[in-house]
């Protein structure tokens, strides 16, 4: 259904029976406190969507970053091989 529901904080613990047949249904809650709003809950699937879709724009804006780094002229770029190499030899030497 997709629709916002405004409740006081008191309506988690006083109509949490009737909160939890809107959140089935894909609704949000928006909980105030003295009128002001505080949070807002959604229901553990549509939290688990949220959660995929901030990961995925993480991941864009990452790329965007490299892909500008890419057509930097003055870049500097090492060989992987070269920089694992490195990695591995400071272990080394501090016994790791």
């Amino acid at each position: 259904m997709l629709s916002a529901h405004v409740r006081p904080s008191r309506d988690l613990r006083n109509n949490y029976a009737e909160m939890v047949r809107l959140l089935k249904q894909h609704d949000h809650i928006v909980i105030t406190n003295n009128g002001v709003g505080e949070s807002v809950l959604i229901s553990i699937e549509d939290y688990a969507k949220y959660e995929e879709f901030i990961h995925r724009r993480f991941i864009y804006e990452e790329l965007q970053k490299s892909k500008a780094e890419l057509e930097n002229p003055d870049a500097v770029y090492h060989d992987a091989k070269d920089v694992f190499s490195e990695v591995f030899g400071r272990l080394e030497a501090r016994g790791l």
